[in-house]
Protein backbone atom coordinates (compact mmCIF):
# COMPACT_ATOMS: atom_id res chain seq x y z
CA UNK A 1 0.00 0.00 0.00
CA UNK A 2 0.76 3.57 -1.26
CA UNK A 3 2.40 5.52 1.67
CA UNK A 4 -0.14 8.76 2.09
CA UNK A 5 1.43 12.06 1.47
CA UNK A 6 1.67 14.48 5.00
CA UNK A 7 -0.96 17.11 4.29
CA UNK A 8 0.70 20.85 3.38
CA UNK A 9 -0.65 23.87 4.82
CA UNK A 10 -0.42 27.42 3.00
CA UNK A 11 1.80 29.75 5.28
CA UNK A 12 1.41 33.94 4.08
CA UNK A 13 5.30 34.15 4.26
CA UNK A 14 8.43 32.00 5.20
CA UNK A 15 11.96 33.45 6.56
CA UNK A 16 14.83 32.10 4.38
CA UNK A 17 17.53 31.44 7.25
CA UNK A 18 20.80 31.28 4.91
CA UNK A 19 19.64 34.77 3.68
CA UNK A 20 17.84 36.38 6.42
CA UNK A 21 15.03 37.23 4.25
CA UNK A 22 11.28 36.91 4.49
CA UNK A 23 9.75 35.90 1.63
CA UNK A 24 5.57 36.29 0.25
CA UNK A 25 3.43 35.30 -2.11
CA UNK A 26 3.80 37.47 -5.07
CA UNK A 27 7.41 38.69 -4.61
CA UNK A 28 10.16 38.59 -7.26
CA UNK A 29 13.24 35.75 -5.62
CA UNK A 30 16.42 34.27 -7.12
CA UNK A 31 16.64 30.53 -7.39
CA UNK A 32 20.12 28.64 -7.66
CA UNK A 33 20.83 27.22 -10.88
CA UNK A 34 21.92 23.17 -10.63
CA UNK A 35 24.57 24.45 -12.78
CA UNK A 36 26.57 27.07 -10.51
CA UNK A 37 27.97 28.55 -14.11
CA UNK A 38 24.66 29.36 -15.23
CA UNK A 39 22.73 33.09 -13.76
CA UNK A 40 20.38 33.07 -10.88
CA UNK A 41 16.82 32.23 -12.39
CA UNK A 42 14.02 34.56 -11.28
CA UNK A 43 11.02 33.49 -10.01
CA UNK A 44 7.40 35.33 -8.97
CA UNK A 45 6.35 32.89 -5.53
CA UNK A 46 2.81 32.62 -6.08
CA UNK A 47 2.44 29.95 -3.07
CA UNK A 48 4.12 29.33 -0.14
CA UNK A 49 3.38 25.71 1.95
CA UNK A 50 4.42 23.72 4.47
CA UNK A 51 4.53 20.00 5.33
CA UNK A 52 2.70 19.55 8.85
CA UNK A 53 5.32 20.18 11.73
CA UNK A 54 6.34 23.13 9.31
CA UNK A 55 10.29 21.99 8.57
CA UNK A 56 9.94 21.20 4.93
CA UNK A 57 8.66 24.35 2.81
CA UNK A 58 8.27 24.53 -0.52
CA UNK A 59 7.02 27.32 -2.98
CA UNK A 60 5.23 27.23 -6.10
CA UNK A 61 7.48 29.86 -8.76
CA UNK A 62 6.11 31.33 -11.63
CA UNK A 63 9.44 31.39 -13.93
CA UNK A 64 10.62 34.41 -15.60
CA UNK A 65 13.25 33.30 -19.05
CA UNK A 66 16.04 35.26 -20.47
CA UNK A 67 15.88 36.04 -24.13
CA UNK A 68 17.90 33.56 -25.15
CA UNK A 69 16.29 30.74 -23.11
CA UNK A 70 13.16 31.59 -25.37
CA UNK A 71 12.57 30.33 -28.99
CA UNK A 72 13.74 32.83 -31.15
CA UNK A 73 16.60 33.99 -28.33
CA UNK A 74 17.97 37.49 -27.56
CA UNK A 75 17.45 40.39 -29.87
CA UNK A 76 18.97 43.42 -30.46
CA UNK A 77 16.30 45.66 -28.69
CA UNK A 78 16.15 43.46 -25.95
CA UNK A 79 17.91 45.01 -22.79
CA UNK A 80 20.31 42.90 -20.60
CA UNK A 81 18.13 43.16 -17.52
CA UNK A 82 14.88 41.89 -19.63
CA UNK A 83 12.71 39.24 -18.49
CA UNK A 84 9.47 37.43 -20.02
CA UNK A 85 7.09 36.11 -17.47
CA UNK A 86 6.09 32.41 -18.90
CA UNK A 87 3.22 30.14 -18.29
CA UNK A 88 5.85 27.66 -16.68
CA UNK A 89 5.13 26.66 -13.13
CA UNK A 90 7.21 24.54 -10.88
CA UNK A 91 7.09 23.68 -6.98
CA UNK A 92 10.94 24.00 -5.65
CA UNK A 93 12.27 24.08 -2.48
CA UNK A 94 12.38 27.42 -0.09
CA UNK A 95 16.03 26.80 0.61
CA UNK A 96 16.82 27.48 -3.23
CA UNK A 97 15.79 30.61 -2.50
CA UNK A 98 19.64 32.76 -2.77
CA UNK A 99 17.52 36.59 -2.81
CA UNK A 100 14.86 39.09 -3.38
CA UNK A 101 14.83 41.03 -6.44
CA UNK A 102 12.65 43.72 -8.05
CA UNK A 103 10.96 43.28 -11.68
CA UNK A 104 9.78 46.02 -12.65
CA UNK A 105 7.60 47.36 -15.43
CA UNK A 106 9.12 48.57 -19.14
CA UNK A 107 7.74 52.09 -18.26
CA UNK A 108 9.20 52.39 -14.35
CA UNK A 109 12.03 50.37 -15.40
CA UNK A 110 13.22 53.49 -17.85
CA UNK A 111 12.46 55.78 -14.84
CA UNK A 112 14.87 54.66 -12.35
CA UNK A 113 17.53 56.43 -11.34
CA UNK A 114 19.55 53.76 -10.91
CA UNK A 115 19.61 50.19 -11.65
CA UNK A 116 20.60 47.44 -9.24
CA UNK A 117 21.74 44.13 -9.85
CA UNK A 118 18.67 42.85 -8.50
CA UNK A 119 16.36 45.16 -11.13
CA UNK A 120 14.50 43.55 -13.58
CA UNK A 121 11.94 44.95 -15.85
CA UNK A 122 9.29 42.67 -18.22
CA UNK A 123 7.23 44.21 -20.68
CA UNK A 124 5.96 40.55 -22.07
CA UNK A 125 4.43 37.55 -21.36
CA UNK A 126 5.90 33.88 -22.57
CA UNK A 127 4.06 31.11 -23.39
CA UNK A 128 6.98 28.12 -23.07
CA UNK A 129 5.45 25.50 -25.60
CA UNK A 130 4.61 27.90 -28.17
CA UNK A 131 7.00 30.58 -28.18
CA UNK A 132 3.67 33.61 -28.50
CA UNK A 133 4.55 36.66 -26.91
CA UNK A 134 1.68 38.77 -25.52
CA UNK A 135 1.68 41.35 -26.55
CA UNK A 136 2.98 40.16 -30.04
CA UNK A 137 3.76 43.75 -30.87
CA UNK A 138 5.14 46.79 -28.95
CA UNK A 139 6.30 50.85 -30.61
CA UNK A 140 8.87 50.82 -32.49
CA UNK A 141 11.46 53.91 -33.13
CA UNK A 142 13.43 55.39 -35.25
CA UNK A 143 14.02 54.96 -38.76
CA UNK A 144 15.55 51.17 -37.97
CA UNK A 145 11.97 50.60 -36.84
CA UNK A 146 13.56 48.72 -33.47
CA UNK A 147 11.54 48.75 -30.11
CA UNK A 148 13.21 50.34 -27.50
CA UNK A 149 16.31 49.07 -25.57
CA UNK A 150 16.88 50.67 -22.47
CA UNK A 151 20.47 49.99 -22.41
CA UNK A 152 21.10 51.86 -25.93
CA UNK A 153 20.89 55.87 -25.43
CA UNK A 154 17.68 57.30 -27.97
CA UNK A 155 17.93 60.80 -29.04
CA UNK A 156 14.93 63.26 -30.43
CA UNK A 157 15.67 64.79 -33.33
CA UNK A 158 14.71 68.44 -32.83
CA UNK A 159 13.28 68.87 -36.47
CA UNK A 160 10.78 66.07 -35.68
CA UNK A 161 10.58 65.08 -32.93
CA UNK A 162 11.34 61.34 -33.93
CA UNK A 163 13.33 59.38 -31.82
Amino acid sequence: MAKAKAPRRPLESCTIKHINKTIHAGDCVLMRPADQSNPQYVARIERIDADARGGNVKVLARWYYRPEESIGGRRQFHGSKELFLSDHYDVQSADTIEGKCTVHSFKSYTKLDAVGNDDFFCRFEYNSSTGAFNPDRVAVYCKCEMPYNPDDLMVQCEDCSDW
